[in-house]
């Protein structure tokens, strides 16, 4: 039988406020536990909460970002359930009026194709704790420094059908939040979050399957492999005969596999009513357009500048658009030299090589833009050629000063004069006659290998300094002379 896969998501991201959602306590990650859990956060008795406004701004800029319905009126809700990182028994949250309503997000998959993702609904609510199992010998710690932090829940209608779409669709919502500056999006902190709710069925059936939840899945590495391990595991027990249990799972990235938290609960296990301490939000029009003022030109708008302004291919447009940080780099690069697709080729390569091998950010990179930029300069100008210009990149990573600098202190200027090319061509060749020979009396095919040998001879004589291209046209000229 072939079975087709049906995944929803629900991404959490910590909006990156300074204060919590109801609360003036700090959202600063790493904090020793329970320093930054006030009495409101804590739910003693006789406290109240106050709403962040930053919050609200912070989920209009996104829901405006995704072409979203904005509710005009939204209500949070008290979402009951008993956990000991949960002080006061519930959960603030949105239920049936969230602020942002149906949306949708295009994404890019592999094959360079387009593909709509709906969005359900994006709410806001706060944080739990965090339950610590590890150095307490048969206890749990809780630390509350994270309980009452501002988070958006984004909800994706069940419109992905691989792993790999998943993937495609975290990313662009990754990419999305750090454009708008609402999310630091950094997952190894549990910034961002997902759950992924997979279920399988027969292809051409339209009923979907029974899903699974797969809960706080925060990588996108170990996204693809829990969506991918789920599906098998569902396949299987189906084909086997079984059934399966709408349930929540962990994956365990060290064994690779699913392993069941809890049965799922149904919205009315949680008992939700409106919370009494809170009014209901009203988001004014002047209010929404003062934020749609203020929001910056966007991933797809950006990937679409870039092919149409420096005329770079749909896959270098999206790979550099891929971070804000990395655009505005490429875009200084570019500022600097005035050449786009050399600008891209030296970002997307020698750079990204560097900043991986070293496991750094963009922001971290030890070669300024307005550094490569200028040693972009010399390549065009023929100072330098290619060759030599890696060698002026590496001695910049290691922090040996500007391009010029380099090229001056190390005296890597690229000879262009053809009087001294010449004169180095003709050693070359004279030291090289019985080859001479040879070349002359070989047919067009074999010529053409042989001539690379003559080109790295003089390349070597003269220490990679010698213009490439007049030492293929002199060599050329002399060997068939």
């Amino acid at each position: 039988m072939q079975w087709e896969t049906v995944i929803g998501l629900e991404i959490h991201a910590q909006l990156a406020t300074q204060s919590k959602i109801f609360s003036g306590s700090a959202t600063t990650f790493g904090a020793e536990p329970n320093t930054q859990a006030s009495l409101v956060d804590l739910g003693m008795p006789g406290t109240l909460p106050v709403l962040n406004a930053e919050a609200v701004r912070m989920a209009c800029k996104f829901g405006l970002a995704i072409d979203a319905e904005i509710a005009e009126k939204n209500v949070f809700a008290r979402k009951n359930y008993f956990y000991p990182d949960l002080p006061k028994g519930y959960q603030t949250s949105q239920m049936d009026h969230p602020i942002v309503g149906k949306g949708f997000l295009d994404i890019t998959l592999e094959d360079g194709s387009q593909k709509r993702i709906g969005i359900t609904r994006a709410h806001l609510e706060e944080d739990a704790g965090k339950s610590l199992h590890e150095d307490f010998h048969g206890m749990s710690g809780i630390d509350l420094n994270r309980a009452g932090t501002p988070l958006l829940e984004i909800v994706s209608e069940p419109d992905i059908r691989s792993a790999k779409e998943a993937v495609a669709y975290v990313k662009a919502i990754h990419a999305l939040v750090r454009y708008l500056g609402i999310c630091d999006g950094n997952m190894a902190e549990g910034s961002l979050r997902c759950d992924c709710n997979v279920s399988v069925r027969p292809k051409g059936q339209a009923e979907f399957g029974t899903r699974a939840e797969i809960k706080n899945v925060n990588s996108f590495r170990f996204i693809e492999k829990a969506i991918n391990h789920e599906v098998q595991r569902q396949i299987e027990l189906i084909e086997d005969g079984g059934t399966v249990v709408q349930e929540t799972r962990l994956y365990d990235p060290n064994k690779d596999e699913t392993r069941s938290m809890r049965s799922k609960e149904e919205a009315n296990d949680y008992r939700y009513f409106p919370c009494p301490d809170l009014l209901p939000v009203v988001i004014e029009q002047r209010f929404l357009d003062e934020v749609r003022a203020s929001l910056p030109e966007l991933p797809v708008e950006k990937r679409e500048r870039f092919q149409r302004e420096f005329g770079l291919s749909a896959y270098d447009a999206d790979v550099l658009a891929a971070s804000r940080e990395l655009a505005d780099y490429f875009e200084q690069v570019q500022r600097t030299c005035g050449d786009a697709k050399l600008s891209a080729n030296w970002v997307m390569g020698e750079l990204s090589s560097l900043l991986n091998k070293d496991n750094l950010d963009i922001v971290q990179s030890p070669v300024s833009a307005e550094q490569l930029g200028g040693m972009i300069q010399r390549i065009k100008d023929n100072t330098i050629s290619g060759k030599i210009a890696k060698m002026v990149f590496e001695a910049m990573a290691a922090g040996e000063g500007t391009a010029d600098e380099i090229i001056e202190n190390k005296g890597l200027k690229q000879v262009t004069d053809s009087g001294a090319i010449e004169a180095m061509l003709d050693e070359v060749l004279a030291a090289n006659a019985e080859q001479v020979e040879q070349y002359r009396a070989s047919d067009e095919a074999k010529r053409g290998k042989m001539f690379g040998f003559f080109v790295g001879q003089a390349m070597k004589a003269s220490k990679g300094k010698a213009n490439p291209a007049q030492v293929n046209q002199l060599l050329k000229s002399k060997l068939e002379g």
